[in-house]
């Protein structure tokens, strides 16, 4: 009696050594509520950079308000502040520290007071106090960048310039300036810290998408490669017995 030994023939169904398609990630799979809550503190973020960013763009338009705004806001600031302070040096008397915090903790409150009861005054003086900032900063980066002449001679020149063409500005058109200028840097802040958050958060949620994808996709296996000694018996692979 012949039996013949040969080799098995090889899968060449379409099904074979082709992966499934990749389904959505697994709910239950290890880290998914870290995901879903990374996610969702991204999305947090991204809404109040576009809170903070339209805040900012109406700022620019209506800069009075905006001015008048910021210094109601920095008043109340310097009261909070002062009360704080003013609760942490009575908690630490008896040290040298207390007498010190009374001190820092009245200017405060008494600051905070002046500026909520006359906050046209108080961005009048503080439009004044930048434009001399604008000015010593500007003559200072000159001066430095002419007798340094270092890599960033020209950058620094430009700066210098730019703060002193600035300062001369703002101290000019003063009182007047102090009406917008405030408001002004005050609304470009909260424009440019709002792009920085959104721009964060849509970046954090894309890329918490990705790592959720790929770790959710299964891991394709490798496909058999085909020949013809697969599909054929060899002629040694035959035994008589």
């Amino acid at each position: 009696m012949a039996l013949f030994k040969t080799s098995k023939p090889a899968d060449t169904s379409p099904s074979a050594g082709t992966p499934g398609p990749a389904g959505p990630p697994d709910p239950t799979a290890p880290g998914a509520g870290d995901a879903k809550r990374l996610n969702r503190s991204f999305g947090w973020l991204a809404l109040l950079g576009a809170i903070l960013a339209v805040a900012g763009i109406v700022g620019l338009v209506y800069t009075g308000v905006a001015t008048l705004t910021s210094m109601l806001l920095f008043g109340w600031l310097l009261l909070v502040g002062g009360f704080v302070g003013l609760l942490h040096a009575v908690q630490s008397r008896g040290t040298n520290f207390f007498w010190l915090g009374v001190v820092v903790a009245a200017l405060n409150l008494a600051a905070g007071v002046v500026i909520i009861r006359r906050p046209e005054v108080a961005a009048e003086a503080l439009t004044m106090f930048a434009a001399l900032l604008f000015l010593t900063g500007g003559v200072f980066r000159l001066v430095g960048s002419l007798v340094v002449r270092g890599p960033q001679f020209g950058w620094t020149l430009v700066q210098g310039a730019f703060g002193l063409l600035l300062g001369i500005l703002v101290l000019g058109n003063w009182p007047s300036s102090s009406q917008y200028v405030i408001g002004c840097f005050f609304s470009l802040a909260l424009l440019f810290d709002g792009l920085g958050l959104l721009a964060t958060g849509l970046g954090g949620r894309r890329i918490v998408g990705m790592v959720t994808e790929r770790q959710g996709s299964p891991a394709q296996p490798a496909q058999p490669v085909q020949t013809e000694e697969g599909t054929k018996a060899k002629p040694g692979e035959q035994e008589l017995s």
